[in-house]
């Protein structure tokens, strides 16, 4: 068995065990698994590392820099991939963004919706993004404030017709407090659901099988997954117990 046999089976390996956790989260929340997707945060992996993922069937993938963007797209011009963004994104990158992005999750300012929808404009696209809020007093989190979610959204699907608003993501307290991290998780479904019962969605957004627009809420990564399902996540962002641990001194 080749070296890179033994690669894909052993990542199969991983995602099989990922998705048994989410399997078993979604029966304890009483939710069926297939209302909950997995993006597979490749962001510091190596193209190898994704070339293993899409070769079990992996297609999106989840990267916080458009220079690693850049970089994984132009080395991997032979595997169908769409790179979606989840970090911090500088209205300087909306460019890239706008050429190379299947979807931003870190929408988080009117000045970033400008840069995009100018860009999307001119390529003749309209993106997919989620609305990132903020939902713990780190200082160290970005995201939109919860209580200016209503106005930047009526900005939005009046001014910004390149930005399609799926739904909303965000990052819990890093804590060990399990109560406090679901306190971020309920925050945001909370937000979600006054929105819709607001009015605050566009027909744009919609999409066949809405339950009335904004559906997708991003929420949970390796360390809180499981809560983040239980509180109504629809997409949890899985990195390190996918990949393996990251080496940050690399990038």
């Amino acid at each position: 068995m080749s070296d890179s046999t033994n690669a894909i089976n052993a990542f199969a390996v991983r995602l099989a065990a990922i998705q048994a956790r989410i399997d078993i989260a979604c029966r304890r929340a009483g939710r069926s698994s297939a209302d909950v997707a997995l993006l597979p945060v490749s962001k510091t992996f190596g193209t190898e590392l994704i070339r293993d993922a899409a070769a079990c069937g992996l297609r999106r993938f989840g990267e916080s820099r458009m220079q690693e963007v850049r970089e994984k797209a132009g080395q991997l011009t032979d595997c169908p991939v769409d790179w979606v963004v989840i970090g911090h994104l500088q209205t300087n990158k909306a460019k890239d963004a706008a050429a190379l992005a299947a979807e931003v999750q870190s929408l988080d300012r009117l000045d970033l919706a400008q840069a995009l929808d100018r860009r999307l404009s001119a390529e003749g696209r309209v993106l997919d993004v989620l609305v990132q809020v903020k939902t713990s007093d780190e200082p160290s989190k970005f995201g939109l404030d919860g209580a200016a979610l209503p106005d930047f959204l009526r900005t939005l699907a009046a001014d910004y017709p390149s930005l399609r608003v799926r739904g909303l993501m965000t990052l819990a307290v890093n804590s060990d407090d399990e109560q406090a991290v679901r306190a971020c998780f309920r925050r945001l479904r909370t937000l979600r659901d006054a929105a819709r019962a607001d009015g605050l969605v566009a027909d744009a957004w919609r999409t066949a099988g809405d339950q009335g627009g904004l559906d997708r809420l991003s929420m949970g990564m390796s360390g809180d997954f499981e809560l983040a399902i239980e509180e109504g996540s629809t997409e949890v962002r899985i990195g390190s117990a996918l990949f393996g641990a990251r080496d940050y001194s690399a990038t």
